[in-house]
C-alpha cells in the first residue's frame, strides 16, 4: 500500500495508489459502486487526507468458499496461484484494508488469513456472532450488527405479537446455523416453542426442497421464521408459491428482507405481509447522481457499468463485451440492442431508490472508517504516538498492525451526522429498521415499508443517562452525558457510575480506562534534551576544572584564588548533575533529594562568588600603604564566608526534612483524565525559604561585586561576577512566575532550566575569559605582564 502526493484530477495507477481491496458478490451492482464513489469522495477532499490517493481493487468471491480464499491469497500476494502468502509477488500499492465479504462464512475464512498478518477486514453484511472472537480473528470488523442482536430483536418480535408456536427455516453454512441457534436459544427463554426446524441447502436439490415445502404444509403454526440470505431461499419460496401454499406469516432476518429476489411479483401472494428486520437505512447524498452519471460510452473504465446496462434495459450490445453478457443472450426472449440512448432516470427504484441504500450504506462507511483510521495515524504527534518509545507510525509505509490499531479506537460521525466506532468485538452500534412487505396496487408489486416507530423519547446511548422531565410520564425523558468522571455502558441507562480513582472515561464514556500517567521522562523529547543539556555542561565544568588543576601554580590562577575557583567549578559540576534528579518518575529518595541538593548546591556557589567578590576588595585595599588587611588575605577568610553562607541554608534545608520531608505522590485532580506523578515539596514556605535565601545572597554578591567593578583587579574579575550574579538573577525572578503558572511535568522542565541556565551563566561569565587567556594568551598569563599592570596602575 503507497501513498502518493495528491495531483488534482488524478485518479492514480497500480503503483501509485493506497489499495483498498473489497470481495463482494456480483449480484449488488450498486454495492461495488458505493466503495467506488466513497474513495473518490474522499480523493477530492483536499483536507481530508492531504496529499494522499485512495484506490481500490475488486475481486469476486462468487459466494464460494474457494474463490473467497483464493481472492485474499491475490490480493495479499499478487499472484493467482501458488502463492506464498508472506510474500507479496508484485509491485502493488500499500495494501491498508479489505471490505469483505458479504457472507459469514467467506468472511471467516478470510478473517482467518487476514488475522495472521493483522491486515484490517471490514465487513458490510457477515453478521455471524463467532467473528467477534478477538482472539481468533483480531483484525476483523464490521458495520452490521452481530447475530446476537438480531436474533434477541426477531424474538421480542415473536412476543410483542404473542405467538408462541412458531416454524423455524435456515441455511445450511455459518450465518444460518450459527444464528438459528441463538434464534432457538432466545425462544426457549421466552416460553415460545418452535414447531420445526429445516435446514436450507445451499445447492438446492428437488428432494431436500419439496421435503422443506411438506413441513410447512402440514404444521399447524402460521408464523416461519427464516434466517437465510436471499439466494439460497428461492428456490423454496418459489416451490411453496407454485403449490399455492398462502395464509402463512413470515418473519425475515436481515439477510433477506429487503431482497428483490424475493419480492418479485411472483411470490407477492405468498410473501405480502412479510414482516423482519432490515439493516439500517442510510442516506448517501450525492450517489444517485453519481450512478445516473455512469454511462458506457462516458465511462467507459467504469466496473460493469457495460453489463449491467444489459440487465437494466433488457437489450444486448452489438459487441458484447465479455462471455458474461454473451451468457446473458440465452435468458433474453427477444434480441433488442442497446443503442446508448436509454435513460436510467426512467428505471425502476429498486437501482436507484433511498429504501436500498442498506448494505449500500454499510460498505460507503466500511471506507470511511478505514479513511478515518488513516487520518487518525497521519495526525500523530511525534513523541506522543501510541507505539514502543511514543514513535508514531509512517504512513507513507506503515505495518498492517499499526493501521489496525487505529482501527479500534476510530471514533466519528459521519455526514449523515450518525456516530461511527466499534466495541472491543469490532461491532458497529446496533440499529435495525423493522420493515413490512405490502403489496400496491394496481401494478402489484411488493414494497418495503419500514414500520414507524412510537416512542417518547429516544433511547439513550451508552455514555448517557435518564433525566425525567418534569410533569411528564416515565417513558418521556432527556438523555444527559454522564458526569465528568462517570459512565454508562448500557442502553437506556437510568444513572452513571463513578470509575476508579486510578481510571477515567473513555471519549465516549462508555467504559473506564486507565488514566494516562504524567511525569517528566528521560525518553520524551523534553526530558532527553534537558539530560544531554545538562551533561554536556557539567562536562565542560569538569574540563574546566582539569584545567584550573593543570595550570594552578599559574599567575592568573593564583591571582584570582584558586582555592575558590576549584571548589566553585566542584559546586558547579554537582548543580548541573543535581537537576538529574528531576527527571525521570519520581521515587521517595530523589523526592526527599532534589530540593536540598539543589538549595545548598546553588548556595555553595553563590558562596563561592561572594567570597571571590570580598577577597578581591581586600586584595586591591591590601595593597595601599599602611593597611593591615594583608592578613585576612589568608585562605581562612574565604572558608569562613562560604561556611557561614552554607550554613544557614542548610539549617533551612534541615528543618524541611525533619518537619515535613517530601514525598512523591499521584496528583488525580490537576489535570482531567491524567494522573500527574509529581514529588509533594509538602512545605511550600520552606522551599521558598530555600530560594529565597539564595536570592539574598546573590543580591549581595551583586552589589559587592558592582561596586568593585571598577578596582584595578589584574583581569577584573568583579566586573565579570558582576555579569555572572545579573544572569543568576534575572533567571530565578522570572522563574517565580514561570514556576507559578505551569503544572505537572512543565513545573519541573521551568525548574530544571533555572538550574542548568544560571549555573551556565555562572560557569561563563566567571571561567571563559580566564580559560581564554590560559589556552589562547599565554603570553598575558605572566608574572610579569601581572606586574606590568600593577606598576602602570600605580604610575597613573
Amino acid at each position: 500500500m503507497t501513498l502518493n502526493q495528491m495531483v488534482p484530477g488524478y485518479h492514480g495507477n497500480p503503483e501509485q495508489i493506497l489499495v483498498v481491496a473489497m470481495l463482494f458478490n456480483i449480484r449488488p451492482y450498486r454495492w461495488a459502486h458505493a466503495l467506488a464513489f466513497a474513495i473518490d469522495e474522499i480523493n477530492q477532499d483536499q483536507n481530508f487526507l492531504p496529499n494522499i490517493t485512495l484506490g481500490f481493487m475488486i475481486y469476486d468471491s462468487c459466494l464460494s468458499l474457494a474463490k473467497s480464499l483464493q481472492g485474499t491469497e491475490w490480493v495479499l500476494t499478487g499472484k493467482d496461484n501458488k502463492s506464498i502468502l508472506n510474500y507479496c509477488c508484485q509491485k502493488l500499492a500499500l495494501l491498508a484494508a479489505v471490505i469483505a465479504d458479504s457472507g459469514s462464512t467467506e468472511s471467516i475464512a478470510i478473517a482467518t488469513l487476514l488475522g495472521l498478518q493483522r491486515y484490517p477486514q471490514v465487513s458490510y453484511f457477515a453478521s455471524s456472532p463467532v467473528l467477534s472472537n478477538k482472539f481468533l480473528f483480531p483484525s476483523f470488523f464490521r458495520t452490521i450488527p452481530t447475530d446476537d442482536i438480531q436474533a434477541q430483536g426477531l424474538v421480542q418480535l415473536v412476543v410483542y405479537f404473542r405467538w408462541t408456536w412458531v416454524g423455524l427455516l435456515s441455511t445450511e453454512n455459518d450465518y444460518g446455523e450459527l444464528g438459528s441457534q441463538i434464534l432457538k436459544g432466545e425462544l426457549l427463554r421466552f416460553g415460545v416453542c418452535v414447531a420445526f426446524h429445516e435446514t436450507i441447502p445451499l445447492i438446492p436439490t428437488t428432494w431436500k426442497i419439496n421435503h422443506i415445502v411438506e413441513v410447512v404444509k402440514r404444521s399447524s403454526t402460521n408464523v416461519i421464521l427464516v434466517f437465510s440470505s436471499d439466494p439460497y431461499m428461492c428456490p423454496v419460496m418459489e416451490e411453496l408459491s407454485r403449490q399455492n401454499i398462502n395464509g402463512k406469516v413470515w418473519i425475515s432476518s436481515e439477510g433477506w428482507s429487503t431482497a428483490p429476489t424475493v419480492s418479485t411479483k411472483n411470490l407477492a401472494r405468498l410473501m405480502s405481509g412479510t414482516i423482519g428486520f432490515a439493516i439500517h437505512e442510510g442516506q448517501i447524498p450525492g450517489f444517485r447522481e453519481f450512478l445516473l452519471k455512469l454511462h458506457p460510452f462516458t465511462s467507459p473504465s467504469a466496473i460493469f457499468v457495460k453489463l449491467f446496462w444489459e440487465m437494466a434495459f433488457r437489450c444486448q450490445w452489438p459487441n458484447p463485451a465479455s462471455d458474461l453478457t454473451m451468457a446473458n443472450e440465452n435468458a433474453t426472449t427477444s434480441k433488442v440492442w442497446c443503442t446508448g440512448e436509454e435513460e436510467l432516470v426512467k428505471l425502476d427504484n429498486q437501482y436507484f431508490g433511498d429504501p436500498n441504500l442498506r448494505i449500500t450504506y454499510n460498505i460507503y462507511n466500511a471506507v470511511y472508517t478505514v479513511a478515518h483510521a488513516l487520518r487518525d495515524m497521519g495526525s500523530c504527534v511525534p513523541g506522543q504516538g501510541p507505539f514502543a518509545n511514543n514513535m508514531c507510525a509512517d504512513i507513507w509505509n506503515f505495518q498492517p498492525w499499526q493501521l489496525l490499531h487505529y482501527m479500534k479506537t476510530v471514533h466519528f460521525r459521519n455526514k449523515m451526522g450518525e456516530e461511527m466506532y466499534f466495541d472491543s468485538g469490532g461491532n458497529p452500534p446496533a440499529l435495525y429498521d423493522i420493515v413490512n412487505w405490502q403489496q400496491q396496487q394496481p401494478d402489484g408489486a411488493i414494497r418495503y415499508v419500514k414500520v414507524p416507530c412510537s416512542v417518547c423519547s429516544d433511547s439513550c446511548l451508552p455514555g448517557y443517562h435518564k433525566a425525567s422531565q418534569k410533569g411528564q410520564p416515565f417513558c418521556c425523558f432527556d438523555c444527559l452525558p454522564c458526569a465528568e468522571g462517570e459512565i454508562s455502558n448500557v442502553t437506556d441507562s437510568n444513572n452513571c457510575w463513578q470509575c476508579a480513582s486510578d481510571q477515567w472515561p473513555n471519549e465516549r464514556r462508555t467504559e473506564c480506562i486507565p488514566r494516562k500517567i504524567e511525569f517528566l521522562s528521560f525518553h520524551e523529547p523534553l526530558g532527553a534534551t534537558l539530560t544531554t543539556v545538562a551533561v554536556c555542561c557539567s562536562v565542560l565544568s569538569l574540563a574546566i576544572l582539569c584545567i584550573f588543576i593543570k595550570y594552578r601554580e599559574t599567575p592568573i590562577a593564583k591571582a584570582n584564588n584558586r582555592e575558590l575557583s576549584i571548589l566553585l567549578l566542584v559546586a558547579l559540576v554537582l548543580n548541573f548533575l543535581c537537576s538529574l534528579l528531576f527527571i525521570g518518575d519520581p521515587q521517595p529518595m530523589s523526592c526527599l533529594l532534589r530540593q536540598p541538593a539543589f538549595g545548598i548546591m546553588f548556595t555553595l556557589c553563590v558562596s563561592c562568588v561572594l567570597a571571590k567578590t570580598i577577597m578581591v576588595i581586600i586584595a586591591f585595599n591590601a595593597t595601599k600603604p599602611n593597611n593591615n588587611l594583608k592578613r585576612w588575605l589568608g585562605s581562612q577568610v574565604p572558608i569562613l564566608i562560604v561556611s557561614v553562607c552554607m550554613s544557614f541554608q542548610v539549617l533551612i534545608c534541615a528543618f524541611w526534612l525533619l518537619l515535613c520531608p517530601p514525598f512523591p505522590e499521584k496528583n488525580m485532580k490537576l489535570k482531567t483524565g491524567i494522573i500527574i506523578w509529581q514529588c509533594n515539596e509538602c512545605l511550600d514556605v520552606a522551599f521558598w525559604c530555600m530560594l529565597g535565601y539564595m536570592g539574598l545572597l546573590a543580591c549581595v554578591s551583586f552589589l559587592v561585586a558592582f561596586l568593585a567593578r571598577k578596582l584595578p583587579d589584574t583581569f577584573n574579575e568583579a566586573k565579570w561576577i558582576t555579569f555572572s550574579m545579573l544572569v543568576f538573577l534575572s533567571v530565578w525572578l522570572s522563574f517565580i512566575p514561570g514556576y507559578l503558572s505551569t503544572q505537572g511535568k512543565d513545573t519541573v522542565a521551568v525548574e530544571i532550566f533555572g538550574i542548568i541556565s544560571s549555573s551556565a551563566g555562572i560557569l561563563v561569565c566567571i571561567f571563559f575569559p580566564k580559560c581564554y587567556i590560559i589556552l589562547l594568551r599565554t603570553e598575558m598569563n605572566t608574572r610579569e605582564q601581572i606586574l606590568g599592570k600593577r606598576a602602570k596602575t600605580r604610575s597613573r
